[in-house]
């Protein structure tokens, strides 16, 4: 009869990694780390979920070929980590380590954690009507009160400044920290035995392994030429008069006003740059602490520079964006970039881009609309590394001069105006409360159904104002009414906040 010894048990490595991460490639060279170091390796994948809604979890165990040969037979591996049984979690990003934490695969009595810091914002994330992102201070604490050992830091940018990616580095670290029975030499053989990458990688790998091994990653700045242009400036004699316009305003907010007229003169022209300043001026007046000109400042920005289909055509179309998609893809020399951009305008967006007179009778002419529908109605593919299809592009952002006239424009300014009139009068007597009104502009972005959508919850709000003055603590019932607005797409959270507040008090007569 055989006897299994059962003080002989696999070690258990999980690896959560997102497409393009090389996490295959990473848990291949586990497998072939362990195979010549004496041990019998499996290794299963779960696919995750498109669109960044989760990670592939690649699961690696290794049993020692000895207690196998001593027991006379080979042991029965897992296909899967299981809740408490894993000794090694490799997590690519931070919101995967969190997510490792809460399937429970990290416990404080066995698991090493070795985590990147960057973060890849989820969906959920992403979708979020304001600011959706999760607490990263909060999920580190978490990382760390849940592992017996945590090892965090970015490995993304430790990849980037080595030119190869981020696997390499997470095997570095892995090495680095000890949890494998194996030395340096070992891991480094495993890398060249692979043969694809190799010195990139083995450059990765030494960054890794020195930052675990000190516990001080030293991260060197990328190369330059990344394609990242930096902010537009105004140029000549408009740079002159720029500068000198901003003097007028208070230092508290002049850095936030600075890059709206970046902002603005990189949207149109340096003359849409001097309407912002001219739309701000009224407001230096009302310094007192500088959140009402800094708000107002962020948000008129924020608005001029709205999105329509000529800013998208221009932005896909830039040198900087060709680079910095060569950049992330690694394209090596002798590779073909190809770069597909699904677009699909609504009637209203193609209405919108027309001049005014034109855009609002498309919209009001039955037949027209129908007709114009029957072509928008599918979406177009357009690959704008192909003569044809950027000249497409090309097209309609050369529109850019024409913008002032269109249908968008006239709207959007419209609205930008009642918006700043209704900042202005309600400064006059309450200014905590003007502080919050200007932020409500904020819920009005995008284009298509979320444009509307904000606009709609916008309008809510600015017709509550005459209300909401009777309340002694308008300013703090505006900000909890705008925090509801945001807090989901059918617009119950608002219409809940709102209900809560009722019956409203009568303004003073």
């Amino acid at each position: 009869m055989t006897v299994l010894d059962l003080s002989a048990r696999p070690i258990t490595i999980a690896i959560l990694a997102m497409g393009g991460e090389g996490g295959g490639v990473l848990a291949d060279w586990i497998v072939d780390l362990g195979q010549t170091g004496g041990y019998i390796a499996q290794a299963t994948s779960v696919p995750g979920v498109a669109q960044r809604t989760g990670a592939t979890i690649y699961y690696v165990e290794l049993f020692p070929k000895a207690a196998a040969a001593k027991a006379g037979r080979d042991p029965v591996l897992a296909l899967m980590p299981m809740p408490g049984d894993v000794d090694v979690i490799i997590a690519s990003e931070l919101m995967e380590a969190g997510r490792a934490v809460q399937r429970g695969f990290v416990t404080p009595d066995r698991t090493t954690l070795i985590a990147s810091t960057h973060r890849v914002y989820s969906m959920t994330e992403r979708i979020a009507l304001t600011d959706g992102r999760v607490d990263e201070a909060g999920l580190l604490e978490g990382c760390r009160a849940a592992a017996k050992r945590l090892i965090a830091f970015d490995m993304a940018a430790l990849a980037e400044a080595t030119g190869s990616v981020i696997s390499a580095v997470l095997f570095g670290v892995l090495a680095g920290s000890g949890a494998l029975p194996f030395g340096r030499a070992a891991f480094e053989a495993a890398i060249r035995r692979g043969g694809v990458g190799v010195k990139a990688s083995l450059a990765a790998f030494a960054a890794g392994f020195e930052a675990a091994e000190s516990g001080t990653p030293a991260v060197r700045q990328p190369p330059q030429g990344s394609g990242a242009l930096p902010p537009p400036t105004l140029d000549g004699r408009d740079a002159a008069a720029g500068a000198s316009d901003l003097e007028i305003f208070p230092d508290s907010a002049r850095e936030v006003i600075r890059l709206g007229v970046e902002r603005t003169t990189d949207y149109q022209d340096a003359s849409y740059a001097r309407l912002y300043l001219d739309r701000l001026r009224p407001f230096a007046q009302r310094a007192e602490d500088g959140r009402l000109l800094a708000e107002v400042a962020r948000q008129l920005a924020l608005g001029m520079a709205y999105e329509d289909t000529i800013r998208v055509a221009e932005l896909k179309i830039r040198p900087s964006r060709f680079q910095r998609v060569r950049d992330e893809v690694r394209l090596s020399e002798g590779q073909v970039l190809e770069v597909a951009e699904f677009m699909h305008p609504r009637i209203e967006e193609i209405a919108d881009t027309l001049p005014k007179r034109w855009g609002e009778w498309l919209l009001g002419t039955t037949w027209a609309r129908r007709l114009v529908e029957r072509f928008a109605k599918r979406g177009r593919v357009v690959r704008t590394t192909t003569i044809l299809g950027f000249l497409q592009l090309y097209a309609v952002a050369a529109l850019k001069p024409l913008r002032p006239g269109s249908l968008r424009f006239a709207r959007e300014q419209a609205f930008l105006q009642s918006w700043l009139d209704a900042v202005r009068r309600t400064a006059a007597s309450d200014y905590a409360l003007a502080v919050e009104v200007a932020a409500c502009r904020n819920l009005v972005k995008g284009y298509g159904e979320t444009h509307e959508r904000g606009r709609a919850r916008f309008n809510t709000l600015i017709a509550m104002l005459p209300q909401m003055a009777a309340f002694p603590n308008a300013a703090e019932v505006m900000r909890e009414l705008r925090k509801a607005a945001v807090a989901d797409d059918s617009g119950l959270a608002l219409d809940d906040a709102i209900a809560r507040l009722s019956p409203l008090p009568k303004a003073a007569e």
